[in-house]
């Protein structure tokens, strides 16, 4: 974050502050919790000169300040501040241990620092939320010009401008045409060329410039975002800040050399096995616990409507693998007898009663536990769909098959992002957030995917279609 930040937004300064407070409280709340247990005191007893509870969080604030959790737009939180936060724990964690190693006679208590890991994260994410739903308005934004005025530049100043949630503010459009100044594009309009970009910099304090054109190679003013960027702005790329703040790659943006030399698409030996990991120990934890739900569907199911409770289908897998698939059944017995294979609707009037409430919770899905274990499937990972909507699906969207370049999962990024679909217009978007997946895959991700569905089935409140604001129609 930068000092100009700081100098806008006195109450932005008192929120740092006061976050720094709740990590302080949190380590000395984790040695309180931890020493407890043998009837001592944090204080008399272990800490007396609070030292080792400051070194706790001088260390979790660093670590939050390296991976830029202070900017304004972290204060709300989404996906992007989450991944950082659990990144920024993990290295405060490593951070703290190797002091300890070389300073021995600060060294905390292993249950001290397991309790604090599990207390500061989750307490930071807490307030942070309460902040944003208290002092929305009042939050600062970062301060966003955005080089260009075609489309490109249209869309991601319609994303700006039309969502505060997003933290930033739009000051308004770079174009080289003197004709074009003063036109109004989403409202902020074009605020000067190429020769103004250092000047409106410092006299507006832009804290990001957004380069949204179609061609940069000819047009780009390489020295004065140079001069910027030298200054502490960041300099981002159209492409770039689309896909951090929606979470979709659009296929129309999509080019074989940009996937080859992108920060992306890499398939880890590592990374494999802790996802395997992963899917094995949830796995095995999901069945003993959710025995009693399944065995309590599989008997609603039967007394219903006739047929069997399993239902079973064909999908295609990792490489384009098929394999069978499991579910309980929703729907009456033989519900494509006479339609034969057609999309599954949020509203299909095949679906029986019980069926409609266990779509709804999820419970449908968990028989695919066993395809997990099997290993045809992970928990996270684009949705598996049929063999004869897939042949008829490839032909008409370009990079389809990219679906099949890992396992098919349970939920996924597309799952939590958009509703069912029933159409190919569905389809494309739904693969533009499967892309992004693979694009970004990671076990943070993962976990960030897993609490986001648990969250949706337990307040009932899954994807929604959103309009988009009228300058994207």
């Amino acid at each position: 974050m930068t000092d100009r930040t700081f100098k806008r937004s006195p109450k932005y300064f008192f929120i740092w502050i006061s976050e720094g407070g709740i990590i302080f409280l949190s380590a000395l709340a984790a040695s309180y919790v931890r020493l407890r247990l043998y009837g001592g005191s944090p204080v008399n007893d272990y800490d007396p000169f609070l030292i080792k509870t400051g070194v706790l969080s001088v260390t979790y604030i660093a670590s939050f300040h390296y991976f830029g959790l202070y900017a304004p737009d972290m204060y709300r939180p989404g996906r992007v501040m989450f991944i950082r936060l659990m990144k920024a724990a993990l290295l405060a964690i490593i951070i703290l241990f190797s002091i300890f190693y070389m300073f021995p006679s600060i060294m905390t208590w292993r249950g001290i620092l397991l309790i604090d890991t599990m207390l500061a994260a989750p307490a930071v994410l807490l307030w942070r939320f309460a902040v944003s739903a208290v002092k929305t308005a009042e939050l600062p934004g970062k301060r966003v010009l955005i080089i260009g005025s075609g489309d490109m530049a249209k869309k991601i100043g319609g994303q700006i401008y039309g969502h505060a949630e997003y933290g930033m503010k739009l000051v308004g459009f770079i174009d080289d045409d003197p004709s074009k100044l003063g036109v109004s594009i989403v409202n902020p309009g074009v605020v000067g060329g190429y020769g103004d970009i250092t000047r409106i910099s410092q006299s507006e304090n832009i804290d990001t410039i957004i380069v949204a054109l179609p061609d940069r190679r000819s047009k780009l003013p390489m020295s004065a975002l140079l001069d910027c960027k030298l200054r502490g702005v960041t300099v981002e790329e159209g492409e770039t800040f689309n896909e951090r703040m929606t979470g979709q790659i659009p296929l129309d943006h999509l080019k074989p050399s940009w996937m080859v030399f992108s920060d992306g698409f890499k398939s880890l030996r590592s990374r494999k096995i802790i996802k395997r990991t992963f899917d094995l120990t949830l796995s095995a934890a999901s069945l003993v616990l959710l025995s009693p739900v399944m065995l309590l569907t599989a008997l609603l199911i039967k007394i219903e409507s006739p047929g069997p409770v399993i239902f079973s289908q064909i999908r295609v897998g990792e490489h384009g693998r098929e394999f069978m698939i499991y579910k309980f059944r929703s729907m009456r017995k033989d519900a494509e007898a006479a339609s034969g294979p057609v999309w599954a609707k949020e509203r299909d009037s095949r679906v029986t009663r019980v069926g409609r409430i266990i779509r709804k919770t999820k419970i449908d899905e968990l028989p695919q536990i066993i395809n997990v274990l099997k290993g045809d499937m992970s928990f996270v990972g684009p949705r598996p769909e049929r063999p004869f909507f897939i042949k008829r699906l490839k032909g008409a969207i370009p990079y389809y098959e990219m679906r099949t370049v890992v396992k098919p999962g349970i939920t996924g990024w597309a799952q939590i992002r958009y509703p069912y679909g029933s159409t190919v217009h569905d389809a494309v978007e739904k693969l533009q957030y499967d892309i992004y997946y693979i694009k970004n895959m990671s076990p943070l991700l993962d976990l960030m995917i897993f609490f986001l569905t648990v969250k949706a089935i337990l307040t009932g409140k899954g994807a929604r279609r959103s309009a988009a604001p009228p300058e994207l129609c």
